[in-house]
């Protein structure tokens, strides 16, 4: 799991430097075509054993997955990658709520507290001026909605269909979807608000491919390496270690040429975290 979260900051440290001049669905395409290919490749070989039966489920799930992670290349280009990774890990905050009410999972005394302290890690990472979020903040917080949404579908997912298939439909979407809004950008008029959704295809040049490759091959190798991590023992102990992503990226970013966090951001991160591994602990106990 250490391996695995280094190996995603590194793809985020990639993702930051090239979406300085691709357009982040761009980067989005190439960081699940490489994906496609691999689980395409496992699927050929070995034929997936499932019932189905939830095509719009495995849509919906592939279509979250898709837009999170759109919202997070978008906001590597403009925030601290630190930041951008802690906005990402608040996923687990939104899971217990959204297992809550969709269902119907209990939300135990240590979770009540966990999303509160969550929140308040969240507002002091976002530091709202004025009392209100800016548009960075909002589609951070959405990545990890989206990303919530998509593990939440997940649960349900697992009952009818192979791994591979979820795997593929979050990454399937993720292929798709980035081909057709590049296509359809010409004829499109948005606003800026949008920008980080419309964009027209910008052929990489030089070392941007180098740059790429390597945030696909590093997703890649970080999903492979996570998965392995949780055959192998207790999830509660994997999802501890797995918020050294946020460590590793807040020094790859600070290499990169972002600031030093300041204090409120530090703590931020840290009530992030920790309401994290309070909503996880007692599940991987269990």
């Amino acid at each position: 799991m250490l391996l695995a979260s280094l190996s995603f900051a590194m793809m985020g440290g990639f993702a930051k430097v090239v979406s300085q001049t691709l357009p982040p669905v761009e980067v989005t395409f190439f960081r699940n075509i490489f994906g496609v290919v691999i689980v395409g490749i496992a699927i050929w070989k070995v034929p997936l054993k499932q019932t189905g039966g939830k095509p719009f489920l495995l849509l919906f799930r592939g279509s979250m997955g898709f837009l999170a992670l759109l919202a997070y290349f978008y906001i590597m280009a403009h925030i601290p990658l630190g930041e951008a990774v802690t906005y990402n890990k608040t996923s687990p905050i939104f899971v217990a709520i959204f297992a809550y009410l969709f269902l119907n999972e209990k939300l135990h005394k240590s979770a009540l507290f966990a999303i509160i302290i969550g929140f308040v890690g969240i507002v002091m990472v976002a530091q709202p001026q004025g009392g209100t979020f800016d548009k960075y903040d909002i589609l951070g917080i959405f990545s990890g909605i989206g990303a919530a949404l998509a593990y939440t579908s997940i649960r349900e997912l697992r009952k009818y269909y192979d791994t591979r298939a979820i795997v593929m439909s979050f990454m399937g979407v993720g292929t798709v979807a980035p081909l057709i809004l590049m296509l359809i950008t010409p004829y499109v008029n948005v606003g800026e608000e949008f920008d980080w959704v419309f964009s027209a295809f910008v052929m990489p040049q030089g070392i941007e491919w180098a740059y790429v490759t390597a945030v696909g091959i590093f997703a890649t190798v970080s999903q492979l390496l996570m998965t392995k991590a949780y055959e192998l023992t207790k999830a509660g102990i994997v999802g501890t270690i797995s918020y050294s992503n946020i460590v590793f990226a807040v020094f790859i970013g600070i290499m990169l040429g972002d600031p030093i966090p300041d204090f409120w951001t530090v703590l931020g991160i840290i009530l992030v975290i920790m309401s994290g591994l309070l909503v996880a602990l007692p599940k991987g106990n269990r």
